[in-house]
């Protein structure tokens, strides 16, 4: 269906709905497949998802053409330069997998410790001290009642099955070679005589490097932080990851991993050397800034110093990419008490001091200090204005804030061309925006949550198709050398 033909329905379908009374059906719609392409502005390449109704792993052109397919990947699929998939196992959460081209496996490995539960995100990284490709992945450790208490936790609140998130590392033999654990750098005010207590005359505030155990309202508990995104640096040897409810990290992964001597890495990582250098989000979990608060008459809300409102994808922008160095990072949105809740990606630089200087260094974010950000639909919105870091450089949002916003999951990264290349995973929606925010590629995932491949989705539900993550890769992408690329028209049609 042409465009001038997908505008007619669009009249006939708002001329009904000023005409319809009360009911669900057939009163939104959606076109799914190719919805919108600009040749000339978008960055020309090739789009990897996996669509969860089918558990398909669909690579297809700027055109909405499928060129390949993999049936055997599972959670969060990307491609590795040597044409291969990686990807979660299917029947077994706790492996991570490479398929080859032909979807064959090429390589696994399996978490098999008792209290470890391997879940979300792993990358496939070059560790420069082993000179070796490595995966690291996130996964959740069981934490005891004797172990919480003797790290601060109140065991009045601590909740059997407890687990506090580590972030691991393996080589291509799949040994254990690093690992970074979030219950090793935590701090607490309660209790004196526990080794990580803050200390005469001191706060949590003076610890931004550690994670309060008594986070107000969030006792220790089943996946207590909830990591769901990390990315590796090889050229910083630094490690990023993301926490579900509002903040972002960097550790050390350089000064903490010794090549050939995994025990003594994991001791060093476990040590003052692996503390955080760098997190944003929530300053408020560090009291080093204002909590979300509500109104005494309960009618308006303030997200404080918070700046992220859960999020789902973190990572730098890669080196030859506009804005290499920066931090890209998805907030989901949900969580910043706003009237109209809407997502957003932030283009991030944590060297930025409160003059706007590039410090070469990590600089925390409060002593970057805030602006106060209005928003430009106030009189429709009904938006209150808010704090916004001086540290976030670009975000990109849409002006009708209903229009992109995806509650969980999700992705973004940025283009060779400077484009940003985004998955609004609870819509399904996947498209290409410029620097100042202009559409030039839409793509609707037309494979549902029950297996259907539909031409339109009919007022459906968040989640129904959705992909976790979706990816844009060039057509010079050393995966595709000597691969037949050849278009098999839109999925459902091969």
């Amino acid at each position: 269906m042409n465009l001038k033909a997908r505008l007619s329905v669009v009249t006939a379908l708002l001329v009904a709905l000023c005409c319809a009374t009360a009911g669900y059906a057939d009163t939104i719609r959606t076109f799914t497949g190719l919805n919108y392409h600009d040749p000339e502005r978008a960055f020309a390449g090739y789009t990897l998802f996996r669509a969860l109704g089918n558990g398909t792993t669909y690579l297809i052109d700027m055109d909405g053409n499928v060129v390949h397919t993999w049936f055997n990947a599972t959670s969060n699929p990307r491609l590795l330069d040597n044409g291969n998939l990686l990807t979660r196992s299917d029947g077994n959460i706790n492996t991570v997998t490479e398929l080859d081209w032909d979807d064959n496996v090429v390589w696994s490995y399996e978490e098999t410790r008792p209290n470890y539960r391997m879940h979300h995100d792993f990358v496939r990284r070059f560790n420069p001290k082993l000179g070796e490709m490595t995966t690291f992945y996130i996964a959740n450790r069981d934490v005891s009642l004797e172990e919480c208490i003797s790290i601060g936790c109140n065991p009045e609140t601590y909740q059997p099955g407890a687990q506090m998130d580590t972030i691991v590392e393996v080589n291509m033999d799949g040994e254990v070679i690093w690992e970074w654990r979030f219950v090793d750098h935590l701090i607490q005010d309660k209790y004196p005589d526990k080794a990580n207590y803050v200390g005469e005359g001191k706060t949590i505030a003076d610890y931004p490097g550690r994670l309060n155990v008594h986070l107000p309202g969030v006792p220790v508990r089943r996946d207590w932080l909830h990591f769901n995104a990390m990315d590796y640096n090889s050229e910083l040897d630094q490690v990023t990851f993301s926490a579900v409810a509002g903040e972002v990290y960097i550790v050390d992964h350089g000064g903490t991993f010794v090549p050939g001597d995994p025990e003594q890495s994991i001791a060093l990582a476990a040590g003052p050397a692996g503390d955080i250098l760098w997190r944003f989000g929530d300053p408020a979990r560090y009291e080093q800034g204002d909590p979300p608060s509500i109104s005494e008459n309960w009618t308006q809300s303030s997200s404080g110093h918070k700046q992220v409102g859960g999020v789902h994808d973190i990572q730098w922008i890669a080196e030859g990419l506009p804005g290499a160095g920066n931090m890209l990072l998805f907030n989901n949105g949900h969580y910043l008490f706003e009237r109209m809740p809407q997502s957003y990606v932030h283009e991030i630089n944590p060297y930025l001091d409160a003059s706007g200087n590039d410090t070469g260094s990590y600089v925390n974010p409060p002593d970057a200090g805030y602006y106060l950000w209005e928003s430009e639909q106030l009189g429709t919105t009904h938006k209150l204005p808010r704090n916004v870091s001086r540290q976030i450089v670009w975000t990109y949002s849409s002006r009708d804030t209903q229009n992109f916003f995806s509650h969980l999951a999700s992705g973004a990264h940025r283009l060779p061309n400077g484009n940003t290349f985004i998955c609004a995973s609870t819509t399904g929606h996947l498209f290409e925006v410029t620097a100042d925010g202009d559409l030039v590629w839409e793509y609707v995932n037309p494979v549902t949550t029950d297996g259907q491949i539909v031409d339109e989705l009919i007022d459906a539900p968040p989640t129904f198709n959705m992909p976790f993550r979706a990816y844009r890769y060039g057509p010079d992408h050393p995966a595709f050398a000597g691969r037949d690329l050849t278009p098999m028209g839109p999925i459902g049609a091969q």
